[in-house]
């Protein structure tokens, strides 16, 4: 059996936000507000233009605990604890990072401070994850 990831391995995932992000994510999830898609609605809000969906920046996180956190086998998402710090503008760039922050070995299950910054280090995402872990089977 692999060995867990201990208390304070660290991974990140880093990705440049497209107009092509936002938009695809609009139509997959069906969340096509205006604030997302119109730039004169976005011009007329406190944000003074259009800004990408917080659950796009949570889907960064999702990427590093999926392919980054343990990959000798697959991480199960169990919980997820999100605060949404600073909107995310077409042409960023976030990185998630996650760092293991607690390990019960029995369960095979993680605690991970999950948080995204954008290119200026500010924080845009806080949270926190509580994922398992499983090996594949032969």
């Amino acid at each position: 059996m692999a060995e867990l990831p201990p208390v304070g391995h660290r991974v990140s995932f880093a990705k440049t936000v497209t107009e092509a992000d936002v938009v695809a994510f609009a139509h997959v999830t069906g969340d096509e507000q205006p604030l997302h898609l119109d730039p004169d609605f976005g011009a007329r809000t406190r944000f003074g233009k259009r800004i990408a969906h917080g659950m796009l920046s949570a889907g960064y996180i999702s990427a590093a605990l999926g392919t980054k956190l343990w990959p000798a086998g697959i991480v199960i998402y169990m919980g997820q604890s999100l605060q949404f710090r600073r909107p995310v503008s077409i042409g960023d760039t976030i990185t998630a990072e996650a760092e293991v922050i607690a390990v019960d070995p029995e369960k095979r299950v993680l605690t991970v401070r999950t948080d995204c910054t954008n290119q200026s280090g500010e924080t845009v995402v806080r949270g926190e994850a509580t994922v398992m872990v499983d090996e594949l089977r032969s």
